[in-house]
């Protein structure tokens, strides 16, 4: 079922997402409904936090076939080192695309649709898609890495579009 994305500055971005206690048909669901949402916008990755869902689940598929589906429930870093500087996007600033700096290596932990944990280190694109979804679950927007001014140029464009829209 495709999910609604919520689209920045919409205050239910900004929410801190809940640890998923146990791996559920109903966590498996939303997984699913997630990844069928993040291809069909097309997009590589999707936090929970995105469609309005307050549940610490990424999905993330950076393979051009969209067959490599990688899933994350309460996903943590427990190491990143080194500094890459990537352009980013996202589903949720549809049309903006900036440059920002993250780790170049990430150790992450997380547990997999099945609710078995597992530990992935990452270095580039991935590294960089892994902290991107792992911040909107603790309420941030690749935006807020911008300068003041560069937010606020993006939050008035983005708003426009929304009143046009409407």
């Amino acid at each position: 079922m495709l999910l609604q994305i919520l689209h920045y500055p919409d205050p239910r971005l900004r929410r801190k997402a809940e640890p998923v206690g146990a791996v559920t048909d109903e966590i498996r669901a939303l997984v699913s409904d997630m990844a069928e949402t993040m291809y069909n916008a097309p997009g590589i990755g999707l936090a929970a936090i995105q469609v309005g869902v307050l549940k610490r689940v990424v999905v993330l598929d950076l393979s051009e076939e969209h067959n490599r589906l990688q899933v994350f429930i309460n996903p943590e870093i427990r190491e990143s080192e080194g500094e890459q500087i990537m352009e980013e996007g996202c589903l949720s600033v549809p049309g903006v695309f900036e440059p920002v700096t993250r780790a170049g290596h990430v150790r992450v932990r997380a547990l997999d649709r099945e609710g078995r944990p597992f530990e992935l280190e990452a270095t580039g694109l991935l590294a960089t898609c892994i902290q991107h979804e792992i911040d909107h679950l603790d309420g941030k927007v690749f935006v807020d890495y911008l300068s003041r001014l560069k937010q606020q140029r993006i939050r008035k464009k983005l708003e426009k579009h929304q009143r046009l829209a409407m």
